[in-house]
């Protein structure tokens, strides 16, 4: 085992590059469906490796971290293509900033009833129980549960979020 680390760590990018370019670009080719995609993309891959040659060359496989770049590389374009189509028909909206999001977030929880509102802020914010947090608000635990539950999918409705 010691002599194919030692051949591995011998091998040089231009030998790499010989032996794994062709089938390379066949297989972006075929993942494309575009010889020109598929070579830009193999050609940009290959491009990474030879940056990082003297880390990727000794790992257990050079050949699977070029195509792992290249797979990377095809996703990022993808979607690229897919913003960029969102945007021309309009369909796009950037993700909102971390200070939109605060503020959407806190005008939803303005929103809710008083007593989701006062549940929802002893939960989540203060880290009370539902017991503490019942005997706070003079209500049984199982009903701060119940404005808990309430507020949440009223959030999640309001704010997109899952289901789950």
């Amino acid at each position: 085992m010691a002599e194919r680390s030692d051949e591995k760590e011998l091998l040089s990018f231009e030998d790499f590059f010989t032996s794994q370019y062709d089938h390379l670009f066949r297989a972006m080719w075929l993942l494309t469906g575009s010889k020109a995609e598929g070579e830009d993309l193999a050609q940009e891959a290959m491009a990474r490796v030879f940056e990082r040659w003297s880390k990727v060359r000794s790992a257990d496989s050079p050949a699977s971290y070029v195509y792992r770049v290249a797979f990377n590389l095809n996703h990022r374009r993808l979607r690229r293509r897919r913003l960029q189509a969102e945007k021309e028909r309009g369909t796009y909206s950037p993700p909102p900033s971390a200070s939109e999001a605060r503020t959407e977030i806190l005008d939803a929880i303005a929103r809710l009833p008083r007593a989701q509102r006062e549940a929802l802020v002893l939960i989540e914010w203060l880290g009370f129980s539902a017991e503490e947090a019942g005997e706070t608000l003079g209500i049984a635990p199982a009903s701060v549960r119940t404005r808990i539950h309430r507020a949440r999918a009223s959030l999640r409705s309001e704010l997109g979020g899952s289901d789950e």
